[in-house]
């Protein structure tokens, strides 16, 4: 008996693939079988929040400082993942495994380029590189290619009228969402984030804002105009695609939010950003605008809701004189290979299906909602479609995944605080595994293995502990590889070992070369490349450069292999300390010795946190070397990472330890 629901003649049908004989026939079969041919699928909404971290709603006891009720409201009515993973640290890879259920490895869009005007519709594998890195670094995909049969174009050719509202960044024309299988693109802007501000005045190409609301809210707006949509096709099943341009950079927000969270604000806890809280709450009332429209329209029911980010939170970038927020307990953000930087929130909903308040352990990744929603949908794959997720929907049911591993395949190397060369990592069960490509010593790979239960701070690399697992885990890792057919790093034929500093703390390869972690060193020996100074000690621990200070002169020097030219120049430093007084940063010309006359004062706050500087000078000649005094006492201070531009922005010396 032919099914009246079959979404293969629905398909033909439409497409006029059937002879008339047979449309007769199943006309007829519809006709006796109403009842079956009346009930409609579940509708879908799919949310995407913009670099949102981990630690950024209340759903898992991380923030004092922001509220998400929607959010909670929304895991109220369904299951939320505590270990909820994006297919990148960066956003265009992980909108591109949304849509297609394929591995950025796969795809080939590794790196947020897809609004540059170069069209790359496939990875090019480079030759060499800056001699400051030890692989090369393959050009990402630039656009989402219209080969890939996406969500949306499933979803629509199964009858779903289809709308995407907010970010896209998967490319312009003809490469938007309106090539990709959506009926409805609003505000067809191919940006990496808000065009100007949230606030309005914008400077989108074809979108303003309400001329009644001059100071109109840019997430309030895409709420409203998603919730037109809702309106007029909650009565046939629609797939909603709201993509969040909340809480990616640029950071502004509603003034009165901003007033309120000023007074909320403890300078001891490192999400103390009233400006990014304020965010965090547009962003949620956005989430609420959605569920109350699913609520009136009486549609609750049978409406699936995901709710997700594309990559960690943003932990780099200043905003009101320090970091926008941090991922705590987690290690890193957005851009770095780090739980910070892959690992965020996640509530799945469908109600009378899915437990409500119900939690999950189990492990999911971007990739996966596609095959998902099909099996929650029960609309079959394409023959010969193929995903590199798999459908959690035993989890979503209270079981457990019949799953090895996932993989987040990240072959770049963003100069952002916690940084890692290009590298690939796996999770499997408890354990994670990072392959820095050709990171190690003549071309071997370099590790980081690390015990998530045990640590999830990722703060002790087991790898020399543990060759055995670093094994077996990069041999998951080489499968990954080969089976997605990944463009990967080479080793470079132009590194300059002169120019690259690294701390040997964890370092492992797969033929047994191996460094322990070096200890305290006595006066006069580098460590990492430096030189230590006046009344401190140096070593490398807990991925810092430790600076011990006894006295009221502590400072550190590095001198450079080749003078950097002259010119201005930025250091970053991110640091905590337990000491006190000013900093200060000398730079020696060619010529000179060191003085009063080329030196920077910068304040250092002296509170055991982390915070990040920034100090600029403007060498007349040639620097031969710097020196950093970085307190006027006694104590500890942690230099956790350092970076030297040019005024080109173009990094000159990076350090990590």
């Amino acid at each position: 008996m032919i099914d009246p629901l079959d979404d293969s003649l629905l398909m033909k049908m439409s497409r006029g693939m059937l002879p008339r004989a047979l449309l007769l026939v199943f006309a007829g079969i519809a006709g006796m079988n109403g009842s079956r041919a009346d009930q409609k699928r579940p509708n879908v909404v799919f949310i995407l929040a913009d670099d949102l971290g981990w630690s950024d709603t209340t759903l898992y006891g991380t923030t004092k400082l922001y509220r998400t009720p929607n959010i909670e409201r929304l895991a109220q009515r369904g299951m939320t993942f505590t270990r909820a993973y994006a297919s990148s640290p960066l956003c265009s890879p992980t909108r591109a495994s949304v849509l297609t259920g394929l591995s950025p490895a796969r795809h080939g869009v590794t790196a947020p380029t897809c609004h540059l005007p170069k069209v790359v519709l496939k990875p090019v594998q480079a030759t060499s590189g800056s001699p400051l890195q030890k692989a090369t670094i393959p050009e990402s995909v630039s656009r989402l290619d219209t080969k890939y049969y996406t969500l949306a174009e499933m979803l629509r050719d199964h009858g779903y009228a289809t709308g995407h509202f907010g970010k896209w960044h998967l490319g312009a024309s003809p490469y938007s969402p309106l090539e990709h299988g959506f009926d409805v693109d609003v505000p067809h802007h191919p940006g990496p984030g808000p065009a100007g501000s949230y606030v309005a005045p914008w400077k989108f190409k074809d979108f303003d804002h309400d001329p009644l609301i001059p100071d109109e809210h840019l997430e309030d707006r895409m709420a409203k105009e998603a919730v037109k949509f809702l309106e007029k096709h909650h009565n046939k099943p629609f797939f909603l695609n709201y993509w969040m341009f909340s809480v990616h950079a640029p950071f502004d927000a509603k003034q009165e939010l901003i007033d309120q969270y000023k007074k909320m604000i403890d300078p001891k806890d490192p999400q103390r950003s009233p400006t990014y809280a304020a965010m965090i709450e547009s962003m949620d009332d956005a989430v609420g605008t959605l569920l109350d429209t699913i609520d009136r329209l009486g549609i609750a029911d049978n409406t699936i809701i995901v709710f997700a980010s594309d990559n960690g939170g943003n932990m780099y970038n200043e905003v009101d004189g320090g970091t926008a927020t941090s991922n705590a307990p987690l290690k890193g953000g957005k851009a770095t290979m780090y739980e910070g930087g892959v690992r965020g929130p996640a509530i799945v909903v469908q109600p009378n299906v899915i437990e409500a308040g119900s939690k999950s352990d189990e492990i999911i990744q971007s990739s996966d909602f596609y095959p998902t929603l099909l099996e929650m949908l029960s609309i079959p794959r394409r023959p010969g479609q193929e995903f590199d997720g798999l459908s959690v929907a035993a989890a979503l049911k209270g079981g457990k995944l019949d799953r090895d591993a996932i993989f987040t395949y990240f072959p770049h190397s963003p100069g952002v605080p916690d940084w890692l060369p290009p590298a690939v990592s796996v999770h499997q069960g408890d354990w994670k595994l990072i392959r820095i490509f050709h990171g190690g010593e003549a071309g071997e790979h370099r590790y980081k293995l690390f015990n998530l239960k045990q640590d999830l701070g990722e703060r002790n690399n087991l790898a020399d502990q543990s060759p055995e697992r670093v094994e077996q885990l990069d041999a998951l890792i080489e499968q990954h590889l080969v089976d997605t057919n990944a463009v990967r790093p080479f080793p470079n034929p132009k590194f300059d070992p002169s120019k690259y500093d690294v701390a040997l703390e964890g370092k492992a390869t797969l033929k047994g070369g191996a460094s322990a972690a070096p200890k305290a060193s006595p006066r006069g020996r580098p460590v990492a490349g430096w030189q230590n100074g006046g009344t401190c000690k140096l070593s490398i621990a807990n991925g810092a450069l430790q600076v011990q200070s006894t006295g009221s002169d502590p400072y550190l020097t590095f001198r450079f292999p080749k003078p950097v030219s002259a010119g201005p120049l930025t250091l970053q430093i991110r640091m905590k300390s337990g000491s006190s007084g000013q900093g200060q940063l000398f730079w020696k010309e060619s010529g000179h010795a060191y003085g009063a006359e080329r030196s920077q004062f910068f304040d250092v706050k002296h509170d055991g946190i982390e915070h990040r500087y920034t100090i600029e000078v403007q060498p007349s000649s040639p620097v031969q070397s710097i020196r950093i005094d970085p307190s006027r006492g006694s104590g500890t201070i942690e230099i956790l990472e350092m970076q030297l531009t040019g005024s080109d922005g173009k990094v000159i010396r990076q350090w990590v330890f």
